[in-house]
């Protein structure tokens, strides 16, 4: 785990938080699915969700760039409620980006298109625009598949395409659904090292949530432990896989990072 994530923020840190969920409940019709919700995402840190199928944890996602609203609660972004913005007012004013789990991209389009059609939205400046789109280009070594349709890239360069479409607008927080499901351990690895690297360069606040436990908790300073539509713990890697509502709600009794 070391070898990915080679600091973590630590407890003695003064904790700015750049997202607070204050009291967020929601249904569906009469499905519970989140119940008075409480966590923040500190400016810097990388938080990660983990959690049972139908949580609530993409639900979280959609609620903080504005999908869909809670029931009850509040979320705070920069110290300002967030709840009467539209999405894409929301996502810009308070600079939010997000990678979704399936799509994010235009299939039709080729690689190089698809940036530069992000670009268009969020940046103004013709010289700026095309700046940013050649960092990205390599940043994230795409230079061989500009010009490859988005629909015919494998899925670790599809997940590095809407990684970069979404740090087109300089975000300061970054959310990341289901970024490791169904890719290889290479990639993997890649996008692990990426994440760390876009803290430590950017000071990203960034949050993931994933079912590939292991491979998130290798990369993140803090995690929660979402069930029964309830935050049960919260707490550093090692905190965590020792903590006993976490092992008892999602790790079980044998789980080990290692």
């Amino acid at each position: 785990m070391a070898i990915i994530k080679k600091f973590r923020i630590k407890s003695f840190k003064e904790n700015k938080p750049l997202i607070r969920m204050e009291k967020i409940s929601l249904s569906f019709g009469k499905r519970q699915i989140l119940d008075n919700i409480n966590f923040n995402v500190n400016s810097g840190e990388i938080l990660g969700m983990l959690g049972p199928n139908g949580v609530g944890k993409s639900t979280l996602f959609n609620l903080i760039i504005g999908l869909i609203k809670p029931d009850f609660g509040s979320i705070i972004i920069n110290g300002e409620n967030v709840l009467n913005y539209p999405i894409a007012e929301r996502t810009q004013k308070f600079k939010i980006g997000y990678v979704p789990q399936y799509g994010g991209y235009f299939h039709d389009l080729t690689l190089l298109d698809n940036l530069k059609a992000v670009s268009e939205v969020l940046i103004q400046n013709i010289t700026d625009r095309n700046t940013k789109i050649d960092y990205l280009i390599s940043r994230f070594e795409l230079d061989s598949i500009l010009n490859v349709q988005a629909k015919f890239l494998s899925g670790g360069q599809k997940k590095k395409l809407v990684i970069a479409m979404a740090l087109m607008g300089d975000p300061k927080v970054l959310l990341l659904d289901e970024c490791f499901a169904a890719l290889d351990v290479m990639t993997i690895k890649m996008l692990q090292e990426l994440i760390v690297s876009l803290q430590a360069e950017k000071n990203i606040s960034i949050c993931i949530c994933d079912h590939q436990a292991r491979d998130l908790l290798s990369c993140v300073d803090v995690a929660i432990v979402l069930s029964n539509c309830k935050v049960v713990a919260k707490g550093t890697p090692s905190m965590l896989i020792n903590n006993a509502e976490a092992k008892t709600a999602y790790f079980g009794s044998s789980f080990k990072i290692n």
